[in-house]
């Protein structure tokens, strides 16, 4: 059963996913909170599968909530829910760690699907859309740590290809392809890289490769 926690100050918001998500066999919510404050405290005491974040909230933001709940460490993943494709708190949301967003008029089973591949421990964002961010908010990339140049000079030529690969929005397919590779061996070279990086998952790998250089804003 997969578990999920609303995050929304939109009561008839909240409403209609609570109605979406109980009505799969497979899952249950578990709790609803109206701000960021009462998301933090709640997956603390819930521990979710799956925090159905919003971004835009009054007082404590779902991006600032993203950030404490990733920070402690916990095993809930977040999914955050925005207005606008192209949103500069979706953006700040990746980089404080969610796995990903999706737009709030996505369709029923589209949110469904998300929340499910979420649980599964991947990422609800084409790498493709992600760069797309990366581009219109890249000029706000910190520069990289001494720490994740270290991760970095970890990883072996071939999983520095398939690292700049995930990052230029390449499937695993098209990945698997350029490279002259087996996709089964793709998957093993990014469970590695996520691995040696310390990345959650694909959009993480993806900052990282911009943060660290590896890949630039066009």
């Amino acid at each position: 059963m997969t578990t999920v926690l609303i995050v929304d100050d939109q009561a008839l918001q909240r409403m209609g996913f609570n109605m979406l998500l109980e009505a799969q066999p497979e899952m249950t919510v578990v709790g609803e909170a109206t701000n960021g404050a009462e998301a933090v405290r709640m997956t603390a005491e819930l521990r979710p599968d799956v925090v159905l974040m919003d971004v835009r909230m009054p007082g404590m933001d779902g991006i600032e909530a993203t950030r404490r709940i990733v920070e402690s460490g916990g095993r809930s993943r977040i999914l955050v829910l925005t207005t606008f494709d192209l949103d500069e708190y979706a953006y700040d949301a990746l980089r404080a760690g969610a796995s990903g967003f999706l737009l709030k008029d996505a369709l029923p089973e589209e949110l469904v699907a998300g929340v499910r591949a979420v649980a599964a421990g991947d990422a609800v964002i084409s790498p493709g859309l992600t760069r797309k961010l990366i581009d219109t908010f890249g000029d706000r990339l910190p520069g990289h740590s001494p720490q994740q140049q270290l991760r970095l000079d970890e990883l072996t030529q071939r999983e520095r290809e398939v690292l700049t690969a995930i990052a230029s929005g390449w499937t695993n397919t098209e990945i698997a392809e350029r490279l002259h590779l087996a996709e089964s061996t793709v998957k093993s070279h990014i469970g590695r890289i996520l691995t040696k990086i310390d990345a959650r998952d694909r959009v993480q790998a993806v900052i990282f490769a911009y943060d660290t250089g590896l890949v630039r804003p066009a």
